[in-house]
């Protein structure tokens, strides 16, 4: 029998295969083109992200939780007005123990499917609306077996000259059935962006990850996470790739959160 686990780098290495093929035929942007690009959203650029959250004092005996995502983005042309860009989020989990005697639990997490309509040529604010899906993929017991399905938006403001791009991407995810295992689910998520951008492919971020559980009980429901992050495009060869590390400090959490998070992220990205 195939292992699960072992799906998600099976399809990360066949993607980054794919994208290092057509890498040769882009056009070549400048990396500040590339930063920027990297920091919307709802950009017009197949990328692949690679996100590791470390997860500092979780749970009752104040253990380290590793949370590894594969994001892999694919924008879809629907014809010159309309874009879909699709974003698909499926986590590898690595779990402390919460009881005495218990040791690290390690498996897939439940995959989020997101995909948002977006203007192909966007004058203003950019924006985009639509879907997220969440699917029971779990493995382990790190998840939970009913499905979910909620709205989702993103706005971001870039101009062409500006060295800012801020935003906010948002969505909140209902449980559509509460008779499989974990039981109904109401999730809220606020991600705030700000990027300063210097010359030469450099920037300073803050991206903190808010999120509500609506269905714990009365001051167990918010994470709120205050921090900062640097990040840089290089290339791979011909290949841009953008890396970024950041550190954020949960000033609001529920007893058994973490309250420390370091982030590391490195994108393979495929531009047009």
């Amino acid at each position: 029998m195939t292992d699960p686990t072992r799906r998600p780098a099976r399809i990360a290495a066949a993607a980054l295969l794919g994208g290092l093929a057509a890498a040769s035929a882009r056009a070549e942007m400048s990396a500040e083109e590339l930063a920027k690009l990297a920091q919307n959203p709802v950009g017009n650029l197949i990328s692949l992200p690679l996100q590791n959250n470390t997860n500092f004092n979780v749970g009752p005996r104040s253990g380290t939780q590793n949370i590894f995502n594969i994001e892999p983005v694919v924008p879809i042309s629907v014809n010159a007005q309309w874009n879909v860009i699709t974003r698909t989020i499926l986590p590898l989990i690595w779990q402390p123990g919460y009881g005495a005697g218990e040791g690290t639990t390690f498996g897939l997490g439940d995959l989020q499917f997101s995909a948002f309509l977006s203007p192909a040529q966007p004058h203003g604010l950019i924006w985009g609306v639509g879907a997220v899906v969440q699917a029971p993929t779990d493995t382990q017991g790190l998840g939970n077996k009913n499905w979910g399905l909620g709205p989702t938006a993103v706005l971001v403001k870039m101009e062409k000259g500006n060295p800012w791009v801020y935003g906010a991407l948002v969505n909140n995810i209902w449980s559509l059935s509460s008779d499989e295992r974990g039981g109904a689910y109401n999730n809220f998520l606020l991600q705030p962006f700000v990027n300063y951008n210097l010359p030469g492919g450099t920037y300073v971020n803050s991206v903190p990850i808010i999120t509500a559980n609506w269905k714990a009980a009365s001051g167990q429901q918010w994470t709120v996470p205050l921090g900062l992050g640097v990040g840089h495009v290089f290339h791979f060869g011909k290949l841009p790739v953008n890396m970024q590390l950041g550190g954020y400090y949960n000033v609001v959490h529920p007893d058994d959160g973490a309250n420390w998070q370091l982030r590391f992220q490195m994108q393979f990205m495929f531009p047009k």
